[in-house]
């Protein structure tokens, strides 16, 4: 049986987030197609690797080497790599493995995962202010395009990543890999009481900035206009109490570093997604699915699941769209468990389907 080595971006910590969600899938996939004595996994970021100074690294993106290697680290995962059938990059800020390996004649497969168009990704994550902004968005980019440049097989999670990559680099993804993930939702019975006239919101998701521009803009122009409980949990998730100071209502609860989320999930009568810039595949979307939610997103959120959105919960783009489907669905006594999400998310989302597309991936079919 061949063997595959995954070069990951960190070793996951307790609480997972989106990319770490799709990471494990990737791991536990390409485990199932090979056979789990035949896959190991490296890790940029983990035990036994030294911790590299942010001044190191910063040093080390002028040559391309996103943080976390170095030109002699690099050349270490080409020499562990030629013993391999297979590797696989989980993240493409990390193309220069790729590079690297093509050029020194490696004779496996080269397969780079791409989680979002890193450029997209980074350029609304830093600041503008940041110094050496444009060095890290220089190395981002060249590592894009090494993964489309010596990548035998190239994977995105969306057909949008794939026109974008084929726009950027001249090569659209020969895969697409959906976020898919293991049902943690199976149950005899489900819920059957409705939604009730006060409805209680959760928005889910990281201190990230795309996440705290669209929970600010929730707040400021849809939260007083509706009578809901909000909650918002997600990592870091506490850093608003204090950047938030001048919008967020003292009325809404932030949890912050919560190690198990189902609960949140479980107990929201509407996951709000308010989210307007990114790449990718959002995984809380694919999440408030698998749990049965009426979810209202906006198109960003919505990217990579084809669905009937009013059936699952609705589109919405503008406050007045959110305002408008709360009301309805707080005064039809619409059913808290959405069915038409659960049974979307087990047709298309969930992790069955994931050994399959692995074995073409892998062409081992």
């Amino acid at each position: 049986m061949p063997r595959l080595l995954i070069i990951l971006y960190k070793r996951p910590n307790e609480i997972l987030n989106g990319g770490d969600v799709v990471s494990l899938r990737n791991v536990k996939a390409l485990e199932s197609v090979l056979g789990k004595d035949n896959v190991d996994v490296y890790h940029i970021h983990g035990e036994g690797t030294r911790k590299m100074s942010h001044l190191a690294g910063a040093f080390h993106f002028l040559s391309n080497h996103f943080y976390g290697l170095t030109p002699g680290r690099t050349e270490e995962i080409v020499r562990k790599v030629m013993d391999y059938d297979y590797v696989w990059i989980d993240r493409s800020v990390f193309g220069i493995i790729a590079n690297k390996l093509r050029r020194a004649g490696y004779k496996g497969r080269i397969i780079c995962f791409f989680h979002n168009i890193e450029m997209v990704f980074f350029d609304a994550k830093l600041p503008k202010w940041l110094p050496g902004r444009s060095v890290v968005l220089r190395c981002v980019r060249q590592n894009d395009a090494y993964c489309c440049s010596d990548a035998d097989t190239v994977v995105a999670l969306t057909e949008r990543d794939s026109e974008n990559l084929l726009k950027q680099y001249g090569r659209k993804a020969d895969f697409i890999a959906p976020v898919m993930f293991k049902d943690r939702y199976a149950r005899d019975s489900y819920p059957t009481d409705v939604i009730p006239p006060k409805p209680l919101c959760v928005f889910l998701g990281s201190y990230f900035p795309a996440n705290v521009q669209g929970i600010e803009w929730f707040v400021r122009e849809v939260y007083p206009k509706v009578d809901i409980t909000l909650k918002i949990v997600g990592k870091g998730m506490n850093q608003l109490r204090t950047v938030g100071k001048d919008w967020l209502d003292p009325a809404i609860e932030v949890i912050a570093d919560a190690p198990q989320l189902e609960p949140y999930f479980i107990e929201a009568d509407i996951m709000i997604i308010p989210i307007f810039k990114g790449s990718g595949m959002k995984v809380k979307t694919c999440e408030s699915l698998m749990f049965g939610k009426n979810i209202l997103a906006t198109d960003e959120a919505w990217v990579g699941y084809d669905l009937d959105y009013n059936r699952a919960g609705g589109r919405c783009n503008e406050a007045s769209e959110y305002v408008q489907r709360i009301n309805e669905l707080a005064g039809s006594g619409a059913p808290r468990f959405n069915a038409y999400s659960r049974e979307m998310f087990l047709n298309n989302w969930s992790d069955t389907r994931a050994l399959g597309l692995f074995r073409r991936i892998l062409g081992v079919d």
